[in-house]
């Protein structure tokens, strides 16, 4: 929430920054600062020369065995030429680590790119052929420091593990340590775009952050074409590490130009990673490695979704958080003001804070970051919170246990135990847990031969959590029941169903976009037939006017009595008793309430109530 939220403002930022290029004609009337131009006109010849070197600065331009690419047909701004006539140009290779020693040691690896002007040298040593004018220079380091996960996990049976043997933790590793020291990583892909752009730049008046990227030459008041060496592509997932095992070291170097409103969208998000991810969300929020994983599932649906359902993906999104806050507001509202428990399943109340509890103490176990802990946590407070709604406590100070303590009695509300809502409860659980059991005894012996686990009280709780994601639908039959039984959906929150229900489609768009576990779809899926079954209810359970609420009072005995009300009005012109008009006005809202009671039809305990109102 906090990330999505800051990241919000940074693009929105950087978003306003387009906006703000300079025109030709600004000049600042106190300096008389006047723009500078681009040293390369478009068109203009250029000739790329990219080096590979253990150091970070580079003046081995003798060394043939450094020189990696020489491109000398190169022109500024040419979006036709190459091979693919799409301006491109590309270069493939071979590193051998034997060439740079220290790279299979944790050792780093540098790519140095030079453009120059045709018959040009970027060797600051060749006398005439050299022009530091003319000499666009920019260096990347190639290889990458990524921590590694340290494993713990192995199969409690038979206590081996298909993890690396380099990345298992042993009984000399202590409990505290998760990863493993920083090691060089490769990734064998990267881009030298080259910034197709003519603006007219101001010294010291470039906005943030394409400030880092243009750089001046003052004499003749130019600035150098832009060169954005591009790794934002690579996926995290895709890098390997480098060691005594990889002698060899594949490389695929690509020349494109580069539009100018494309390349402030890279240049936002490189800052982007750069400064909210160190500043926030890996100190504070979340671990590097989780982040990282993140970006990757966002690359994967930029690359692989169509950009207009991209876009819808995006509207969705936020119609997803509007209904969310709505259900749960929905929730506690229908159950703030719940009085009678006829026709919900208390049962599953109880249930549901023991499947709440399962969630917060898997999300602990499994290190997730704050902002999910939070949510979780704050759905178990609210699934505890009903149990004083369903259950009456009371305190008795007059028989003390040991002399000293106050006798504590819970029941269940009279309203559930006087209506047949208790018996139908016990029986679909009873049903239930004809299938609950065998296939939870299925799920752990399943876990236990063929997953590994961190130790028993992981594997416990990754049990239940699996299984009430798996399965957790099943626990949702007792309220389908128990509607079937008493043929009335009256007594359900429609609104906070309703909004749950869409959001269970909008998880379905997002399991179609978005890579998801398969447990995770499965989830969607039951909950969408659940919800269908429940469409299905309400429909062959219509309204009856004839029923009673829980005031003992139908539409029909409403509407006569308002009449009966009316007409003495009209005959007398006087008002109605304030009592009367009172109760008249509770009446018809709570009979009107579209959530809880405008569908009920005669149960046993409704018959009850109408008769004895009816005696009266």
């Amino acid at each position: 929430m906090l990330k999505a939220f800051a990241f919000r403002l940074l693009t929105a930022y950087f978003v306003l920054n387009l906006f703000r290029r300079p025109s030709p004609g600004q000049v600042n009337p106190n300096k008389g600062v006047i723009p500078a131009t681009n040293l390369y006109q478009s068109g203009s010849p250029m000739e790329l020369f990219v080096y590979l070197s253990e150091n970070e600065t580079f003046h081995f331009f003798n060394d043939s065995n450094a020189l990696f690419w020489h491109e000398p047909n190169i022109n500024y701004g040419d979006w036709s030429a190459g091979p693919d006539k799409d301006g491109s140009f590309s270069k493939t290779g071979e590193i051998h680590c034997s060439q740079f020693p220290k790279l299979m040691f944790n050792g780093s690896l540098y790519i140095h790119v030079y453009l120059v002007k045709p018959g040009f040298s970027p060797d600051p040593n060749a006398g005439n052929k050299y022009s530091l004018r003319y000499t666009v220079y920019k260096s990347k380091m190639l290889t990458r420091y990524k921590r590694r996960r340290l494993s713990r996990t192995t199969n409690l049976i038979t206590g081996h593990t298909d993890s690396h043997p380099d990345l298992t933790a042993n009984s000399s590793t202590p409990s505290g340590v998760q990863y493993l020291p920083p090691v060089t990583h490769w990734h064998p892909n990267l881009t030298i775009n080259l910034v197709d752009d003519q603006s007219p730049w101001v010294k010291g008046s470039v906005p943030m952050p394409l400030d880092q990227f243009i750089e001046f030459y003052s004499p003749t008041n130019e600035y150098y074409p832009v060169v954005y060496l591009n790794d934002y592509w690579n996926l995290n997932e895709d890098y390997k590490p480098v060691n005594e095992t990889t002698p060899v070291l594949p490389i695929r170097i690509t020349f494109s130009p580069l539009s100018l409103f494309k390349w402030q969208l890279y240049a936002a998000q490189t800052a982007k990673k750069t400064w909210f991810n160190q500043m926030i969300v890996t100190s504070v929020l979340q671990p590097e490695n989780e982040n990282d994983e993140e970006q990757d599932a966002i690359k994967k649906a930029l690359i692989e979704t169509n950009p207009w359902l991209l876009v819808i993906t995006v509207v969705v999104s936020i119609v997803h958080s509007v209904f969310e806050l709505l259900a749960f507001k929905n929730d506690i509202q229908f159950w703030k003001t719940r009085e009678s428990l006829e026709g919900l399943s208390v049962r599953s109340v109880f249930f549901n804070v023991f499947q709440s509890f399962i969630v917060v103490l898997y999300v602990l176990d499994n290190d997730t970051n704050f902002v999910i802990k939070l949510s979780v946590v704050l759905g178990l407070l609210i699934e505890v919170w009903k149990i004083k709604k369903v259950l009456s406590i009371k305190v008795s100070y007059d028989s003390l246990i040991f002399n000293a303590f106050p006798r504590i009695h819970v029941e269940y509300q009279s309203s559930y135990v006087e209506s047949d809502t208790k018996k139908y409860d016990q029986m679909a659980f009873r049903y239930l847990s004809w299938m609950l059991f065998p296939l939870l005894t299925a799920y752990c012996g399943y876990s236990l031969i063929y997953e590994e686990h961190r130790g028993w009280y992981s594997w416990i709780l990754s049990v239940s959590y699996g299984f009430l994601l798996t399965f957790g639908f099943i626990m949702m039959t007792p309220q389908l029941f128990i509607n079937y039984k008493m043929k009335s959906v009256a007594h359900l929150p429609w609104r906070m169903l309703t909004y749950k229900a869409l959001n269970t489609f909008i998880d379905d768009l997002f399991a179609f976009v978005i890579r998801m576990p398969t447990l995770y779809r499965l989830g969607c899926l039951r909950d969408d037939v659940i919800f269908f079954i429940y469409l299905y209810q309400r429909w062959i359970y219509p309204m009856d006017p004839n029923r009673v609420n829980e005031f003992g009072v139908s539409k029909e005995m409403l509407d006569a009595q308002t009449k009966k009300k009316l007409e003495k009005v009209d005959a007398n012109g006087e008002l109605p008793s304030d009592d009367a008009a009172t109760h008249t006005s509770k009446s018809l809202s709570t009979l009107s309430n579209g959530d809880d009671n405008h569908q009920e039809e005669n149960t046993p305990s409704v018959r009850k109530r109408q008769s004895g109102f009816i005696k009266k």
